[in-house]
């Protein structure tokens, strides 16, 4: 049975480390355009599933994927094509050690094409499964939500987004280490950790995955490390994409669509527990959620009353070294829940318990 009580409780705020060494890259948003969001799912033979996708485009029309070189794949979501800005993430969908990366995306006639790469840990490219959103929002929000994200091209931002207003500037400082960034959200501050974040690499030549590497809040601002490494583990200088979401979706979505997320911040723990602090967790539809350890490195997560038919699920390794995570399985979808089988992790090709934040949307 899910838990319907979310534990609230203290957690210490991950320390983030390292010396600035560059000023902050900065960028600021107006409120001129409407938002433009898609997700999907494709199987590595450039696949679109019709239960896995939906998006801001006029109704009837479809993703779709053609197949590059090996291991990538072009996403063209309808109708929401920009010149610049926005940002794109994907999760890998696989048994095995995979992980994915965008590319890039780029405006191709009215539509927008992302490009994604996955790679298997010790083997190289590989037509993965996986699951990929992109989304431009420039809707302020009340302070109770949050929603901001940034685009860093590997030298400054390229692209971001803070609804607290705009006035707010979102600020990435390289640190000390290699492959090491501050991300400052200025106006989007908490009285400790709440909400959810999404880290994705963003590099066309090389093999890249990134993660959470610590975060703290103040009600000032969250400030977010993001870590990045290469193929064997090693840290990388790399473009990335980060989204910060607060009682908000990973994209902007109408507000009949469902969504929730937690922070799998124990995941030793055999469960099934609920993650604490409160604010690290979240369901629109004030629904349950549980999270259950099936072996080593795999977690069944499971959200209460958010289920919809067209869904997305993106998941975020946290912490210091080079671990990384995806989805063992695709999510199922019940009457009264979705089944998230399972969130894994791997160091190389070991799995191993490790956090990770796992986002829901569902229409």
């Amino acid at each position: 049975m899910i838990v319907r009580t979310l534990c609230v409780a203290a957690l210490a705020a991950t320390g983030l480390t390292g010396t600035v060494t560059t000023a902050a890259a900065t960028v600021t948003a107006t409120a001129a355009e409407p938002p433009r969001w898609g997700f999907a799912v494709v199987r590595g033979s450039a696949v679109v599933e019709t239960l896995h996708q939906a998006g801001s485009w006029p109704q009837g029309l479809k993703v779709e994927a053609t197949q590059g070189e090996p291991g990538q794949v072009f996403v063209r979501f309808p109708q929401i094509g920009m010149a610049a800005g926005g940002v794109a993430h994907v999760t890998a969908i696989s048994s095995s050690a995979d992980w994915c990366q965008v590319e890039g995306w780029w405006q191709s006639g009215a539509d927008e094409i992302v490009a994604v790469r996955c790679h298997r840990y010790g083997v190289g490219p590989i037509a993965s499964r996986f699951s990929v959103t992109f989304g431009s929002s420039e809707q302020y929000l009340p302070a109770r939500q949050a929603f901001g994200y940034v685009h860093w091209d590997g030298s400054a931002v390229a692209t971001g987004f803070n609804s607290s207003g705009p006035a707010a500037v979102n600020t990435v400082v390289p640190l000390t280490a290699p492959g090491t960034w501050r991300v400052t959200l200025p106006g989007l501050g908490s009285a400790g950790q709440a909400g959810n974040i999404q880290v994705t690499a963003v590099e066309p030549t090389v093999p890249a995955h990134c993660k959470l590497g610590g975060w703290s809040a103040t009600t000032a601002a969250q400030s977010i490390v993001v870590r990045c490494y290469d193929a064997v583990g090693t840290s990388l200088n790399t473009g990335w994409s980060l989204t910060y979401h607060r009682e908000r979706a990973i994209t902007w979505t109408p507000s009949g669509y469902r969504f929730a997320y937690t922070f799998d911040n124990a995941p030793a723990t055999q469960g099934p527990y609920v993650p604490t602090p409160y604010p690290v967790n979240y369901n629109s539809q004030s629904g349950g959620l549980q999270l259950n350890n099936f072996g080593v490195a795999r977690k069944q997560v499971m959200f209460g009353e958010v289920n919809g038919y067209a869904d997305n699920v993106q998941v975020t390794a946290f912490g210091y070294g080079p671990e990384f995570c995806n989805l063992y399985y695709p999510w199922e979808t019940y009457s009264t829940y979705v089944s998230i089988r399972y969130v894994s992790c791997y160091n190389g090709t070991v799995p191993v318990d490790h956090p990770a934040m796992i986002t829901y949307i569902a229409r």
